[in-house]
């Protein structure tokens, strides 16, 4: 099915540098933010201000509003550009108002996010045939520079991405790859899902820097100078954790330094030293990346609750004992007064409570 009219759910970083890039290539865009504050800016001016390679631009999205059903009325595609603490806002918000043959992008899905996409959309009595896929991290590594102007600073390449279930990748992907070419074919969405990225890097970024985001309200490079050899050192350790989970469940073992030079986001150089730390501290898409001004934000709520935690939960349905994740977690917990163990996506949440490691191939294939 060719792709015309685009939903775009969110309006931050990654949902104003979609609606905008797409608009710019002759798409009809509906842009949704449930924050009337978010959205007052891109009135006011008329749409968005996207920069990119020193180019500025702009772009007027065809439609947008503070109510998601005029938004996703008719659409072919519906982007979910929002963090993943959104995910079951939006999917109860959808779930009676999806049409048959309607596909749905999680961009990203995080660790875990089209399964629990998934099972929130038929706990809440969703009857339409949808079409749902993920990708491993965003489409593009962007900032807000102000309100309604985004930065594009690079554009992820080798995007995986996988549907659920893993039985519609082939058609679906086809359709992604129509606007969006970088992304390729995952297995399934857990080879997305522990691929993620952010789930990897971010945590131990926030806790190792806690006094310094706390003291200067993140008043320094995130990447460049946050990450240092000792922090690099338990990204590693949570990095081969993840690897024993992947291996756990048949899949390709993809180290974490690869992954993040396959997205773009570091040289080939960095990538042979086989240092994590050079990696991220020369990663030229991330250089004016500055820190979270606080704890209170998605580097710890949504890479924790609905990164690590996912992570440490299906290790643990296999067996695979993961002691730096758990500790990650448990600091973030303390740190931000929440349960993050609890709050997070759990096996219930994403649908997969009752099951044995042996079931879990087949509904990742064929759904629940």
């Amino acid at each position: 099915m060719a792709i015309r009219k685009i939903a775009v759910l969110g309006a931050g970083n990654g949902g104003c540098a979609t609606a905008a890039d797409l608009t710019l290539r002759g798409y009809e865009v509906r842009l949704f933010s449930r924050s009337d504050a978010t959205l007052l800016p891109i009135i006011k001016q008329g749409g968005i201000t996207l920069l990119e390679a020193g180019e500025e631009k702009f772009a007027a999205p065809y439609f947008h509003s503070p109510h998601i059903v005029p938004v996703i009325e008719g659409v072919d595609l519906i982007i979910v550009a929002a963090p993943a603490v959104a995910h079951e806002y939006l999917a109860q918000s959808m779930a009676a108002h999806l049409r048959d043959g309607q596909a749905i992008l999680l961009n990203p899905g995080h660790t875990g996010g089209s399964l629990h996409f998934a099972n929130i959309l038929r706990r809440c009595g969703n009857k339409a045939t949808v079409r749902l896929c993920e990708t491993v991290t965003l489409t593009y590594i962007c900032r807000m520079v102000k309100p309604a102007h985004v930065e594009i600073y690079r554009r992820t390449t080798n995007l995986r991405c996988a549907a659920f279930p893993a039985a519609n990748t082939d058609d679906l992907i086809d359709e992604i790859q129509s606007i969006y070419p970088n992304v390729t074919v995952a297995q399934n969405v857990l080879e997305t899902g522990l691929s993620n990225i952010n789930a990897i890097m971010h945590p131990a970024g926030m806790l190792g820097n806690v006094g310094w985001i706390e003291n200067t309200a993140g008043n320094f490079l995130y990447y460049r100078e946050g990450v240092t050899p000792a922090i690099a050192a338990w990204i590693e350790e949570v990095d081969k954790e993840r690897l024993q989970i992947v291996k756990s469940l048949g899949l390709k073992p993809t180290p974490f330094i690869d992954i993040f030079y396959q997205a773009g986001l570091t040289s080939a150089e960095a990538r042979a030293s086989g240092s994590i730390y050079r990696a991220i501290h020369e990663s030229e898409p991330n250089f004016k990346i500055k820190s979270p001004a606080c704890l209170d934000h998605r580097y710890l709520h949504e890479d924790v609750g609905y990164g690590l935690v996912p992570m440490a939960e299906i290790g643990r349905l296999f067996g695979i004992v993961t002691p730096v994740m758990n500790s990650l977690i448990r600091l973030a917990s303390v740190a931000n007064g929440i349960d993050y163990s609890r709050e997070g996506l759990t096996l219930e949440k994403i649908g997969l409570a009752d099951i044995t490691p042996e079931t879990l191939p087949v509904i990742l294939q064929h759904g629940f």
